[in-house]
């Protein structure tokens, strides 16, 4: 590590220990969530509905893309993947319970079981949402090219989304939002940074309709709730200002057009447990729940 003064460190006088220690009153807004070791913390099993993918999540743009997918799919006439979703409210600890860390070791959402995998057998598990989303699409040949050319350029944008993200959720948006306190030098370096990606979607983007080129794909799946969220001003409060998310208009076409569909609309609700009550489906176990169990629905129910 180069040595710097501590006088001009964050804060004043600070200087790197040797080896370094947990804080836990030093992790922002996230501090009940974040913790330096993996494995359980209490005995809890998963809940299992009657149908064979079984989605353990939450309405963050990592579980929106699935979900996402499981409606397109369903839209598209793929009945097999009807699902159901499960709340795991991270706020309270649920992934690192034992039933999901079998799930997922990483203790975080998305995670899939598929009790009726093709080919038969046990169960598999399925966990990181881009490699949910490449089950799901290999599973029902569905929103996954199989051209050599258009599948290779949705694969180059589903991993460049998943090695992406964390500069704009973990670094731009945790010191934006919710840190416990604003650190100039941080939040110049990671809105630099997604402010490129913004960029490169952009000038993608200019050229071709969806990011595959013509076809609607994962890739488009995997993008949307992070960039398209970002796009229509529903990330991080005001940041969406704050970054000029208007001045990329192909990502604003793009954004529109992906937020117009139903299946959209439909997967963005599934898990969300803040916001609207009438955009909140705590748990999503057929269909008509959209129409029958969202929040606001239930609401009506407990005051008539």
């Amino acid at each position: 590590m180069t040595e710097k003064s501590p006088a001009d460190n964050f804060p004043a006088g600070y200087v790197p220990p040797k080896v370094w220690s947990w804080d836990k009153g030093n992790g922002g807004a996230f501090a009940s969530i974040n913790r330096p070791i993996a494995g359980p913390t209490h005995e809890n099993a998963l809940p299992v509905g009657k149908h064979p993918l079984q989605l353990y999540s939450l309405a963050t743009p990592n579980g929106v893309k699935v979900t996402i997918m499981l409606e397109e799919l369903l839209a598209a006439g793929h009945s097999g993947a009807e699902y159901d979703a499960w709340p795991i409210r991270i706020g309270d600890g649920d992934q690192f319970g034992s039933g999901f860390v079998d799930v997922n070791p990483n203790s975080k959402i998305p995670a899939l079981m598929d009790h009726g995998p093709k080919g038969g057998g046990k169960p598999v598990r399925v966990f990181e949402s881009g490699s949910i989303l490449l089950y799901l699409a290999e599973k029902f040949g569905a929103f996954l090219p199989a051209k050599l050319r258009a599948r290779t350029e949705t694969f180059n944008w589903l991993f460049w989304q998943m090695g992406s993200a964390p500069f704009l959720g973990g670094g731009f948006g945790h010191f934006y939002a919710y840190a416990p306190m604003h650190i100039k030098y941080a939040i110049d370096r990671y809105a630099m940074e997604v402010k490129r990606q913004l960029d490169v979607l952009d000038r993608h983007l200019e050229g071709n309709r969806f990011m595959a080129g013509s076809e609607y794909t994962i890739a488009d799946m995997a993008i949307w709730p992070w960039y398209g969220n970002l796009a229509l001003n529903q990330a991080y409060g005001d940041a969406g200002n704050f970054l000029d998310v208007q001045s990329y208009r192909h990502v604003q076409r793009w954004t529109a057009e992906i937020a117009a569909r139903p299946a959209v609309k439909r997967g963005r609700m599934v898990n969300r447990l803040n916001g609207d009550p009438s955009e909140q489906l705590h748990e999503r176990h057929h269909a008509s729940d959209f129409d029958t169990k969202t929040q606001d629905k239930i609401a009506q129910k407990e005051t008539a």
